[in-house]
């Protein structure tokens, strides 16, 4: 049998990752798949290219040669996967669903008017970052419970749009709780739920978490669609964990949790043989100052604003990139209006005070009726 590219990913993944479990993950195969793969690479070449142990997997001195060609090989299949998969006009865009999705499509066309996008819309980010590791993606924006992690390899960009984003829960407008400012966790056990989508993101286990931790095993009734559980939260049939720049709909309100017991991160991935540097500093700019915009009109997310001065450190964007660490970014033109102060000193919870500050806005691009909050 001859080596094939996806033996070759595969110990490219264990490489990265350090550990056979977390490379399994990556790549959206089970364990004993990359043992067994593994173990037929070894085989071929006659070599042990990895010890195993209880800290994980490190390369042998063979492994160390053997992982310099094989890197090389598979970033050529990439490239060449690029190169077939559209012209280098063409970007192929995937998101996790937001209720900002279809104003992002817009000012992705507009900001970019030389390129020409295509999007996916799913609500599992594994599966996007999957998708993305196999180039039949080259832009990603992935949702991540704030316990979990999704390795991804470290010559793709990443940037922090928004850290420890506080989930919220979508309510019947009839129930009790849609009139609360906020409500607890605990407040909500005799409900029935629908399956946080993208389970396999950490968000479901998350959600067990929260729930045990507030004293009860929550009823999941329903799994449906990401987006098509509102005629069942509308009915007051069950309610269901949402992004806190959700409007609700008819006959829905979308409703805080009292603590932040649920709270997830927004990054963006991008492969940077399809994008410039500079290409992703003006695409961050636009999902940024759009996905803001939603969070400034919705009708729950202002309430988490408090007067405080922010901490504009570059380093609350904890980016991973080889984007320059002192760069500032305009802010996005068509996005949150100029009139602002400069003296405005407003805190968008934590995760948009990380999301200014990553993006070199300051506070003078909130709003001023934030400051009455």
């Amino acid at each position: 049998m001859d080596l094939e590219i996806r033996h070759l990913r595969v110990v490219c993944a264990i490489a990265d990752t350090g550990s056979i479990s977390k490379a399994a993950s990556r790549l959206g195969i089970s364990q004993p798949s990359v043992t067994t793969l593994l173990q037929r690479v070894e085989r071929m070449v006659g070599h042990q290219i990895f010890q195993r142990g209880r800290g994980g997997a490190r390369s042998t001195t063979f492994g160390e040669q053997f992982l310099q060609r094989a890197r090389l090989l598979v970033a050529e299949m990439d490239a060449l996967r690029g190169n077939i998969a559209g012209p280098a006009g063409t970007i192929r865009f995937g998101s996790v669903h937001m209720e900002c999705v279809s104003s992002l499509f817009q000012r992705l066309e507009t900001s970019f008017p030389d390129i020409s996008f295509s999007m996916c819309v799913e609500p599992s980010s594994l599966r996007l970052a999957q998708r993305l590791v196999h180039g039949d993606l080259d832009v990603a924006v992935l949702a991540i419970a704030e316990s979990h992690q999704i390795p991804l390899p470290q010559e793709l960009g990443e940037r922090v749009l928004a850290s420890a984003i506080p989930v919220y829960v979508a309510v019947s407008s009839a129930h009790r709780a849609a009139g609360l400012r906020e409500i607890p966790l605990e407040g909500l056990k005799e409900e029935a739920w629908i399956r946080p989508p993208g389970g396999e993101d950490g968000s479901l286990s998350a959600f067990w978490q929260a729930a045990r931790k507030a004293g009860f095993t929550p009823r999941i009734q329903f799994d449906v669609p990401s987006g098509g559980g509102r005629q069942l939260v509308g009915s007051g049939r069950a309610v269901q964990l949402v992004e806190p720049t959700s409007h609700g709909g008819p006959g829905v309100a979308v409703v805080p949790l009292a603590g932040e017991p649920l709270r997830m991160h927004l990054t963006l991935w991008w492969h940077r043989r399809r994008m410039s540097a500079e290409q992703a500093d003006r695409l961050f700019e636009v999902i940024l100052g759009t996905y803001s915009t939603f969070a400034m009109e919705s009708p729950v997310f202002p309430a988490a604003l408090v007067e405080a001065p922010i901490s504009l450190s570059d380093g609350a964007s904890r980016r991973r990139t080889a984007l320059s660490s002192t760069s500032k970014h305009a802010p996005v033109r068509g996005g949150i209006d100029d009139r602002y102060p400069a003296e405005a000193a407003v805190r968008l919870s934590r995760s948009c005070a990380s999301s200014y500050a990553a993006a070199g806005w300051g506070t003078s691009r909130l709003p001023i009726a934030a400051r009455s909050v």
